[in-house]
């Protein structure tokens, strides 16, 4: 009996070996998925008016020179700075929604809830009808007004919230007013626009990764890098938060601290990817409520699982949309609508959003 009692007993004995079984089980999808991401990268490269082999897409990769140069080009300048932008859209809005979603509690929040993409449709189309410029960067400065833009919401709902306690609901309030006001602005530009105006502040409204390059694959990877370790070092706080403002606050979670600052790095991550893609929605929501099917609640495994599966999606949606037409990219924002609405109907309907955070 004493030996037991020392051991843990075979209950004991039991329950840890169910939980290495299925920590086990959650490690190999979440390996899988990332398996098939690189794989589904790698088969995306091939694709394309230029037909290009497994092979000839190695040779491109390992010795560029031993290739023709328009095979070089297409790999090197048009393939991969989009497929490789595509796969970090995924992994900054599956974070974003992940940690979005945790902060305000509400399993149908994403980055764009806050009106972030409000405000960078503002910036582009304040740029693109009136003509504004960033000096030494003209050619950027849609994609530079975007991100301002974002990050001037950002810090709207960011004072508010701070003026307000930090709340949830101040946020998600001032959220949607933001939502309407650039909404609003927008539609007043487009109704002063020149037709080519319009056409062009719808095409970047519907998301598309046509305009990638390399700068914008390295500036996401480093804003990806500098947040980080912030969701690393408080994943404990995160989950507990999703137990409910109530007990987080009773076991010594700083919720509006971590609440503000966990906002500010969404934004950033959020903005950045809206700011080079264009309105890119649901991938946000779709990441995270697939990873809590697969893995639960625990950050330790939710948010690896979440830039798994957020890569994945948006890479997938990349490479349908380069599919469906040959020789035609089909705006990536169009797919991953089509993609989440029927996901974000079936989460509205299902039981799991009122019984959200225990309620």
């Amino acid at each position: 009996m004493s030996e037991q009692l020392l051991t843990g007993g075979d209950g004991t004995q039991s329950v840890i070996a169910t939980y290495r079984k299925t920590l086990f089980r959650r490690l190999i999808i979440l390996v899988l998925i990332v398996i098939v991401t690189v794989a589904l990268v790698a088969w995306a490269a091939t694709l394309g008016p230029l037909n290009i082999g497994f092979k000839q897409l190695w040779q491109a990769l390992v010795s560029p020179d031993s290739v023709p140069g328009v095979v070089r080009a297409a790999v090197w300048q048009i393939r991969l700075p989009s497929l490789l932008l595509a796969t970090l859209i995924g992994v900054a809005l599956g974070v974003a929604g992940l940690q979005m979603q945790t902060i305000l509690d509400n399993p149908l929040a994403e980055p764009f809830t806050l009106g972030l993409s409000g405000a960078a449709a503002f910036g582009a189309a304040s740029a693109i009808v009136l003509g504004w410029t960033f000096p030494g960067y003209e050619e950027s400065s849609i994609t530079i007004f975007a991100w301002i833009w974002s990050m001037i919401a950002t810090a709207i709902i960011v004072v508010m919230a701070r003026i307000r306690g930090a709340g949830s609901q101040t946020m998600v309030l001032m959220g949607i007013a933001i939502v309407f006001g650039f909404s609003a602005a927008v539609s007043l530009l487009q109704y002063a626009a020149t037709t080519e105006a319009v056409s062009q502040i719808v095409f970047w409204t519907l998301g598309s990764l046509t305009r990638a390059t390399w700068n914008h694959v390295i500036i996401l990877g480093i804003v990806i890098a500098v947040s980080m370790p912030w969701w690393l070092i408080h994943q404990w706080d995160l989950t507990v938060m999703r137990m409910g403002e109530t007990r987080a606050k009773a076991l010594g979670v700083n919720t509006s601290t971590i609440r503000i600052i966990s906002l500010i790095f969404i934004s950033l991550l959020a903005a950045t990817a809206v700011a080079f893609a264009g309105v890119i929605g649901f991938i946000g929501m779709i990441a995270p409520h697939v990873s809590r099917v697969l893995v639960g609640e625990n950050q330790r495994l939710l948010l690896p699982m979440t830039i798994a599966v957020g890569a994945f999606v948006m890479t997938a949606s990349h490479v349908i949309s380069i599919s469906i037409i040959s020789g035609v990219a089909i705006p990536v924002g169009i797919v991953t609508a089509i993609i989440g609405v029927p996901l974000f109907i079936t989460i509205v309907l299902s039981k799991q959003t009122v019984q959200w955070g225990g309620q």
